[in-house]
Protein backbone atom coordinates (compact mmCIF):
# COMPACT_ATOMS: atom_id res chain seq x y z
CA UNK A 1 0.00 0.00 0.00
CA UNK A 2 1.44 3.30 -0.58
CA UNK A 3 1.67 6.04 2.09
CA UNK A 4 0.73 9.48 2.59
CA UNK A 5 1.79 12.85 5.09
CA UNK A 6 -0.62 14.25 8.22
CA UNK A 7 2.08 16.87 8.16
CA UNK A 8 5.20 15.14 10.17
CA UNK A 9 3.75 11.66 10.26
CA UNK A 10 3.42 8.61 7.05
CA UNK A 11 0.79 7.09 7.18
CA UNK A 12 -0.82 3.75 4.78
CA UNK A 13 -2.99 5.88 2.38
CA UNK A 14 -6.04 3.68 4.25
CA UNK A 15 -5.95 3.52 7.15
CA UNK A 16 -8.59 1.88 9.98
CA UNK A 17 -10.62 2.93 12.36
CA UNK A 18 -11.23 0.19 15.07
CA UNK A 19 -14.62 1.84 16.94
CA UNK A 20 -17.08 -1.16 15.74
CA UNK A 21 -14.98 -3.76 18.10
CA UNK A 22 -16.28 -1.69 21.22
CA UNK A 23 -19.16 0.27 19.84
CA UNK A 24 -21.42 1.88 17.08
CA UNK A 25 -22.49 -1.11 15.61
CA UNK A 26 -24.50 -3.29 17.51
CA UNK A 27 -24.03 -6.63 18.85
CA UNK A 28 -19.86 -6.96 19.27
CA UNK A 29 -17.30 -9.36 18.03
CA UNK A 30 -15.27 -10.95 20.78
CA UNK A 31 -11.87 -9.39 21.48
CA UNK A 32 -10.00 -12.22 19.95
CA UNK A 33 -12.02 -11.65 16.31
CA UNK A 34 -11.23 -7.85 16.98
CA UNK A 35 -7.87 -8.59 17.64
CA UNK A 36 -6.94 -10.98 14.48
CA UNK A 37 -8.79 -8.64 12.58
CA UNK A 38 -6.79 -5.38 13.20
CA UNK A 39 -3.76 -7.90 12.31
CA UNK A 40 -5.11 -9.14 9.10
CA UNK A 41 -5.26 -5.65 8.19
CA UNK A 42 -1.80 -4.71 9.10
CA UNK A 43 -0.35 -8.14 6.96
CA UNK A 44 -2.73 -6.22 4.27
CA UNK A 45 -0.24 -3.37 4.52
CA UNK A 46 -2.21 -0.38 6.92
CA UNK A 47 -0.30 0.99 9.05
CA UNK A 48 -2.65 3.47 10.41
CA UNK A 49 -5.03 2.30 13.13
CA UNK A 50 -7.91 4.69 14.73
CA UNK A 51 -9.47 4.23 18.17
CA UNK A 52 -10.18 7.04 21.19
CA UNK A 53 -10.51 6.50 24.99
CA UNK A 54 -14.57 6.82 24.88
CA UNK A 55 -14.79 4.06 22.84
CA UNK A 56 -17.15 1.16 24.76
CA UNK A 57 -20.03 -0.55 25.04
CA UNK A 58 -22.18 2.21 25.39
CA UNK A 59 -19.77 4.36 25.28
CA UNK A 60 -19.42 3.40 29.42
CA UNK A 61 -16.27 1.49 29.49
CA UNK A 62 -13.26 3.95 28.96
CA UNK A 63 -9.98 2.55 27.17
CA UNK A 64 -12.02 -0.21 25.97
CA UNK A 65 -11.41 -0.06 22.68
CA UNK A 66 -7.24 1.12 23.18
CA UNK A 67 -6.80 -2.13 25.14
CA UNK A 68 -7.96 -4.20 21.89
CA UNK A 69 -5.71 -2.14 19.62
CA UNK A 70 -3.11 -2.16 22.38
CA UNK A 71 -2.93 -5.84 22.38
CA UNK A 72 -3.23 -6.24 18.75
CA UNK A 73 -0.38 -4.28 17.77
CA UNK A 74 1.75 -5.34 20.44
CA UNK A 75 4.29 -7.04 18.31
CA UNK A 76 4.76 -4.54 15.69
CA UNK A 77 4.14 -1.03 17.57
CA UNK A 78 6.82 1.06 16.17
CA UNK A 79 5.98 0.28 12.87
CA UNK A 80 2.53 1.54 12.97
CA UNK A 81 0.81 4.86 13.80
CA UNK A 82 -2.00 5.09 16.72
CA UNK A 83 -4.30 7.60 16.82
CA UNK A 84 -6.15 8.07 20.24
CA UNK A 85 -8.60 10.87 21.01
CA UNK A 86 -10.13 12.58 24.40
CA UNK A 87 -12.51 14.93 25.66
CA UNK A 88 -11.65 17.37 28.48
CA UNK A 89 -14.31 19.70 30.23
CA UNK A 90 -13.82 23.00 32.05
CA UNK A 91 -14.55 21.67 35.43
CA UNK A 92 -11.59 19.27 34.90
CA UNK A 93 -9.85 21.52 33.98
CA UNK A 94 -10.48 23.52 37.42
CA UNK A 95 -9.93 20.29 39.54
CA UNK A 96 -6.43 19.41 38.05
CA UNK A 97 -5.30 23.16 37.84
CA UNK A 98 -4.87 23.45 34.33
CA UNK A 99 -5.42 22.29 30.64
CA UNK A 100 -1.92 20.51 30.09
CA UNK A 101 -2.57 18.79 33.35
CA UNK A 102 -5.71 17.41 32.56
CA UNK A 103 -4.65 16.24 29.05
CA UNK A 104 -1.64 14.71 30.54
CA UNK A 105 -4.30 13.01 32.85
CA UNK A 106 -6.05 11.72 29.68
CA UNK A 107 -3.12 10.92 27.65
CA UNK A 108 -1.07 8.61 30.28
CA UNK A 109 -4.68 6.66 30.80
CA UNK A 110 -4.84 6.06 26.74
CA UNK A 111 -0.98 4.81 26.86
CA UNK A 112 -1.50 2.48 29.93
CA UNK A 113 -4.95 0.74 27.54
CA UNK A 114 -2.62 1.14 24.53
CA UNK A 115 0.66 -0.31 26.47
CA UNK A 116 2.87 2.26 24.78
CA UNK A 117 4.98 5.09 25.88
CA UNK A 118 3.80 7.45 23.25
CA UNK A 119 1.08 7.97 20.34
CA UNK A 120 1.58 9.01 17.45
CA UNK A 121 -1.03 10.75 16.57
CA UNK A 122 -3.57 12.60 19.75
CA UNK A 123 -6.67 14.45 19.11
CA UNK A 124 -9.40 16.40 20.53
CA UNK A 125 -12.47 14.40 19.89
CA UNK A 126 -14.57 17.32 19.70
CA UNK A 127 -14.28 20.89 20.78
CA UNK A 128 -15.47 22.18 24.23
CA UNK A 129 -17.16 25.74 24.19
CA UNK A 130 -15.39 25.73 27.46
CA UNK A 131 -11.74 25.12 27.20
CA UNK A 132 -9.92 27.48 24.67
CA UNK A 133 -8.95 25.47 22.40
CA UNK A 134 -5.75 27.63 21.94
CA UNK A 135 -4.96 26.59 25.23
CA UNK A 136 -5.30 23.03 23.72
CA UNK A 137 -3.05 23.33 21.23
CA UNK A 138 -0.34 24.94 23.62
CA UNK A 139 -1.08 21.81 26.27
CA UNK A 140 -0.17 20.03 22.62
CA UNK A 141 3.17 21.70 22.16
CA UNK A 142 4.42 20.51 25.15
CA UNK A 143 3.50 17.43 25.02
CA UNK A 144 5.25 17.39 21.94
CA UNK A 145 8.62 19.07 23.33
CA UNK A 146 8.19 15.88 25.91
CA UNK A 147 8.32 13.22 22.83
CA UNK A 148 4.95 11.64 24.52
CA UNK A 149 3.30 12.47 21.06
CA UNK A 150 4.33 12.59 17.74
CA UNK A 151 1.79 15.35 16.76
CA UNK A 152 -1.50 16.39 17.29
CA UNK A 153 -5.04 17.16 15.90
CA UNK A 154 -8.27 18.30 15.86
CA UNK A 155 -12.03 16.33 14.95
CA UNK A 156 -15.09 17.60 13.85
CA UNK A 157 -13.61 21.32 13.43
CA UNK A 158 -14.04 24.08 11.39
CA UNK A 159 -11.73 26.31 9.30
CA UNK A 160 -11.70 28.93 12.03
CA UNK A 161 -11.14 27.58 14.99
CA UNK A 162 -8.33 24.50 12.90
CA UNK A 163 -7.12 28.44 12.17
CA UNK A 164 -6.71 29.68 15.73
CA UNK A 165 -5.36 26.57 16.60
CA UNK A 166 -2.66 26.06 14.17
CA UNK A 167 -1.35 29.15 14.82
CA UNK A 168 -0.28 28.02 18.35
CA UNK A 169 0.58 24.48 17.84
CA UNK A 170 1.24 22.99 13.97
CA UNK A 171 -1.78 20.45 13.22
CA UNK A 172 -0.89 17.67 12.05
CA UNK A 173 -4.32 15.76 10.71
CA UNK A 174 -7.81 16.95 11.33
CA UNK A 175 -10.28 13.99 11.73
CA UNK A 176 -13.87 14.92 10.18
CA UNK A 177 -16.78 13.11 8.63
CA UNK A 178 -16.21 12.75 4.59
CA UNK A 179 -18.06 10.64 1.61
CA UNK A 180 -19.80 11.18 -1.44
CA UNK A 181 -22.63 11.89 0.98
CA UNK A 182 -21.36 14.28 3.47
CA UNK A 183 -18.71 16.81 1.25
CA UNK A 184 -19.17 20.36 3.62
CA UNK A 185 -15.49 20.24 4.05
CA UNK A 186 -14.67 20.52 0.91
CA UNK A 187 -15.31 24.28 0.79
CA UNK A 188 -13.01 25.19 3.74
CA UNK A 189 -11.48 22.89 5.78
CA UNK A 190 -9.73 20.58 3.33
CA UNK A 191 -8.14 23.49 1.08
CA UNK A 192 -7.04 24.58 4.55
CA UNK A 193 -5.78 21.67 4.95
CA UNK A 194 -3.62 21.51 1.69
CA UNK A 195 -2.51 24.72 2.35
CA UNK A 196 -0.99 24.65 5.23
CA UNK A 197 0.44 20.97 5.33
CA UNK A 198 -2.19 19.39 7.38
CA UNK A 199 -3.21 15.87 6.96
CA UNK A 200 -7.50 15.44 6.09
CA UNK A 201 -8.49 11.94 7.95
CA UNK A 202 -12.28 11.29 6.65
CA UNK A 203 -14.14 9.06 9.18
CA UNK A 204 -17.19 7.30 7.62
CA UNK A 205 -16.06 7.39 3.94
CA UNK A 206 -18.60 5.00 2.94
CA UNK A 207 -21.30 7.23 5.14
CA UNK A 208 -21.64 4.17 7.58
CA UNK A 209 -21.53 1.54 5.14
CA UNK A 210 -24.82 3.04 3.00
CA UNK A 211 -21.99 3.78 0.01
CA UNK A 212 -21.35 -0.09 -0.07
CA UNK A 213 -24.87 -1.36 -0.80
CA UNK A 214 -25.22 -3.54 1.51
CA UNK A 215 -28.22 -1.37 3.39
CA UNK A 216 -31.53 -1.35 2.22
CA UNK A 217 -34.79 0.47 3.50
CA UNK A 218 -35.89 -2.80 5.61
CA UNK A 219 -32.42 -3.17 7.37
CA UNK A 220 -32.67 -3.17 10.90
CA UNK A 221 -30.27 -1.29 13.56
CA UNK A 222 -30.08 -2.81 16.87
CA UNK A 223 -28.44 -2.28 20.15
CA UNK A 224 -26.10 1.01 19.84
CA UNK A 225 -25.38 1.05 16.28
CA UNK A 226 -25.08 4.74 15.41
CA UNK A 227 -26.74 4.21 12.74
CA UNK A 228 -30.35 4.70 14.17
CA UNK A 229 -29.15 8.66 14.23
CA UNK A 230 -27.78 9.01 11.22
CA UNK A 231 -30.29 10.89 8.87
CA UNK A 232 -28.75 9.34 5.86
CA UNK A 233 -29.70 5.78 7.26
CA UNK A 234 -34.21 6.54 7.52
CA UNK A 235 -35.85 4.77 5.00
CA UNK A 236 -37.18 7.05 2.85
CA UNK A 237 -33.69 8.31 2.63
CA UNK A 238 -31.79 5.13 1.94
CA UNK A 239 -34.69 4.90 -0.73
CA UNK A 240 -33.90 8.56 -2.06
CA UNK A 241 -30.38 8.13 -2.35
CA UNK A 242 -30.69 4.71 -4.36
CA UNK A 243 -29.04 7.10 -7.93
CA UNK A 244 -25.99 7.38 -5.90
CA UNK A 245 -25.55 3.53 -5.43
CA UNK A 246 -26.67 3.15 -9.18
CA UNK A 247 -23.82 5.39 -10.26
CA UNK A 248 -20.96 3.44 -7.93
CA UNK A 249 -22.55 -0.02 -8.88
CA UNK A 250 -21.64 0.84 -12.36
CA UNK A 251 -18.53 2.09 -12.19
CA UNK A 252 -17.51 -0.95 -9.86
CA UNK A 253 -18.55 -3.44 -12.45
CA UNK A 254 -16.48 -1.09 -15.13
CA UNK A 255 -13.14 -1.72 -12.13
CA UNK A 256 -13.86 -4.71 -10.99
CA UNK A 257 -14.26 -3.81 -7.77
CA UNK A 258 -17.24 -3.02 -5.25
CA UNK A 259 -19.37 -0.34 -4.40
CA UNK A 260 -17.01 1.09 -1.18
CA UNK A 261 -13.93 0.37 -3.00
CA UNK A 262 -14.66 2.68 -5.41
CA UNK A 263 -16.42 5.45 -2.96
CA UNK A 264 -12.45 5.56 -1.16
CA UNK A 265 -10.74 5.63 -4.74
CA UNK A 266 -12.95 8.49 -5.83
CA UNK A 267 -11.40 10.59 -2.45
CA UNK A 268 -7.88 8.94 -2.91
CA UNK A 269 -8.16 10.46 -6.19
CA UNK A 270 -9.46 13.91 -5.33
CA UNK A 271 -6.90 14.72 -2.41
CA UNK A 272 -3.49 13.99 -1.81
CA UNK A 273 -4.17 14.95 1.95
CA UNK A 274 -6.71 12.76 2.54
CA UNK A 275 -6.61 9.67 4.05
CA UNK A 276 -9.99 7.65 4.82
CA UNK A 277 -10.12 5.37 7.93
CA UNK A 278 -13.21 3.02 7.00
CA UNK A 279 -14.19 1.29 10.25
CA UNK A 280 -15.94 -2.36 9.84
CA UNK A 281 -16.29 -5.55 12.71
CA UNK A 282 -16.03 -7.57 9.74
CA UNK A 283 -12.44 -8.69 8.46
CA UNK A 284 -13.88 -9.48 5.19
CA UNK A 285 -15.70 -5.68 5.16
CA UNK A 286 -12.26 -4.55 6.22
CA UNK A 287 -10.33 -6.56 4.07
CA UNK A 288 -12.51 -5.28 1.02
CA UNK A 289 -11.90 -1.39 2.15
CA UNK A 290 -8.26 -1.99 1.91
CA UNK A 291 -8.21 -3.30 -1.43
CA UNK A 292 -9.62 0.04 -2.61
CA UNK A 293 -6.19 0.74 -3.02
CA UNK A 294 -5.75 -1.33 -5.89
CA UNK A 295 -8.31 0.49 -7.19
CA UNK A 296 -7.26 3.30 -9.84
CA UNK A 297 -8.93 5.94 -11.80
CA UNK A 298 -7.54 7.09 -14.48
CA UNK A 299 -8.56 10.92 -14.92
CA UNK A 300 -11.04 10.66 -17.28
CA UNK A 301 -12.74 8.35 -15.13
CA UNK A 302 -12.85 10.23 -12.19
CA UNK A 303 -13.80 13.31 -14.22
CA UNK A 304 -17.00 11.01 -15.82
CA UNK A 305 -17.65 10.18 -11.88
CA UNK A 306 -17.34 14.22 -10.57
CA UNK A 307 -19.85 14.76 -13.41
CA UNK A 308 -21.89 12.11 -12.12
CA UNK A 309 -22.13 13.10 -8.62
CA UNK A 310 -22.62 16.93 -9.74
CA UNK A 311 -25.61 15.84 -11.08
CA UNK A 312 -27.31 13.76 -7.74
CA UNK A 313 -29.25 15.53 -4.98
CA UNK A 314 -28.34 13.61 -1.30
CA UNK A 315 -31.26 12.97 0.78
CA UNK A 316 -30.01 13.48 4.76
CA UNK A 317 -26.95 14.93 6.35
CA UNK A 318 -24.75 14.66 9.43
CA UNK A 319 -23.97 18.35 10.09
CA UNK A 320 -24.34 18.86 12.97
CA UNK A 321 -21.25 18.43 14.86
CA UNK A 322 -22.19 18.51 18.29
CA UNK A 323 -23.96 15.07 18.15
CA UNK A 324 -24.88 13.30 21.49
CA UNK A 325 -22.18 11.52 23.14
CA UNK A 326 -23.76 8.49 22.20
CA UNK A 327 -23.33 9.35 18.37
CA UNK A 328 -19.90 9.77 18.83
CA UNK A 329 -17.62 8.55 15.90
Amino acid sequence: MKTRKLHNITVSEIGMGCMGFSHGYGELPTEDYAVEAIRKAHDFGCTFFDTAEVYGPNLSETGHNERIVGRAIADFRDDVVLATKFFITAEEVKKDGSVLGTITRHLEASLKCLNTNYADLYYLHRISPDVPVEEIAEAMSTLISEEVIRGWGLSMVNAEILDRANKICHVSAVQNIYSMMDRDYEKAVIPYCMKNDIGFVAFSPTASGYLSGKVNADTKFEGDDVRKWVPQMKRENIIANQPLLDVLKDFADRKNATNAQISLAWMLKKYECVVPIPGSKNQGRILENLGACNVVLSDEEFKELEEALGKITIHGSRKDINSPREYID
